[in-house]
């Protein structure tokens, strides 16, 4: 019973990770750490290969949460994320706040390894840059970006593939949203158009279309697929060397998440909205700092 408890746990944990990509400027490696699932996916993606069934049983249940949550429930929360924008704000920024406690444990216990007794002047630099990062990415995807044209072609094919893993590092590392990562590059729109394109060739028949788009795709996919297991490896290479450090670096970018949530929002406040937002912020910290834990 308890383990399938645990599963189903799990699972939402993976609904959580999916629908955070539906809200812009929410990151999905965000809740990772936030619910105390990083360290374990970071190990079954870089083991994919010498542990093929162990780490495909083990993702199984965030890969269908996930899916639950995009395809599930992104619409309701991006209906939400409309509607009711502060609300939904302050439940991911209390799903990242609660999760704060359990990755300070991973400092102080990288600390203890590494024999280092207090927070000292390498962890607050650490922090502070990957701090200032986030704010400075935030700022420049406010700024007015041209979108390019994709064209097929060796060099901008080959830009796509270092597009992808771009991409797919901003799927991996905390704090950073891959939507605004692909907006800064003008990346974003051209590329949600050409899946789009090739939807639609494939349910027309239009195999020129689909095949012109294929040519696009194909090495940006490619390059998000590199890209995951690159950064996961280096990831685990960094916490397995410099634990502490590794992990004040995500505590830079996990506490600059909040601060980026909110500089992305322009709102009139009320009484009423203050006080269920911050309703809503308590009950996420409560539900993540229980995942974590």
């Amino acid at each position: 019973m308890g383990s399938f408890v645990n599963y189903l746990k799990d699972i939402f944990k993976g609904v959580v990770i999916g629908v955070a990509n539906a809200i812009p400027g929410v990151s999905g490696g965000t809740m990772m750490v936030s619910m105390g699932i990083y360290d374990d996916i970071i190990y079954c993606i870089t083991h994919l290969l010498k542990q093929f069934k162990a780490s495909i049983l083990r993702l199984l249940p965030y890969i269908i949460g996930m899916a639950v949550g995009i395809v599930g429930l992104a619409y309701a929360i991006t209906y939400l994320d409309e509607r009711f924008p502060f609300q939904t704000r302050m439940v991911f920024i209390g799903l990242i706040l609660g999760g704060i406690p359990v990755l300070w444990k991973r400092i102080r216990g990288g600390m203890t390894k590494e024999k280092k007794e207090s927070f000292s002047l390498p962890h607050v630099l650490v922090f502070l840059i990957f701090f200032a990062l986030i704010l400075v990415i935030q700022y420049l995807g406010g700024q007015e970006t041209k979108d390019v044209t994709l064209t097929v072609g060796a060099g901008p094919l080959l830009v796509l593939f270092f597009v992808g893993i771009v991409a797919s590092a901003t799927m991996v590392i905390p704090g950073v949203s891959g939507s605004m990562m692909l907006m800064i590059m003008g990346y974003y729109y051209p590329i949600l158009n050409a899946i789009k394109d090739f939807i639609d060739g494939a349910i027309h028949a239009k195999w020129d279309l689909v095949l012109h788009t294929t040519a696009l795709l194909v090495p940006f996919g490619i390059g998000v697929v590199f890209g995951i297991f690159a950064i996961a490896k280096l990831i685990e290479i960094l916490m397995r060397y410099f634990e502490s450090l590794t992990y004040s670096g995500i505590l830079g970018l996990v506490v600059a998440s909040p601060v980026v949530i909110l500089m992305g929002m322009s709102l009139e406040l009320s009484v009423g909205v203050l006080i269920t937002g911050i309703l809503a912020m308590l009950a996420g910290g409560a539900a993540s700092y229980f995942m974590g834990e």
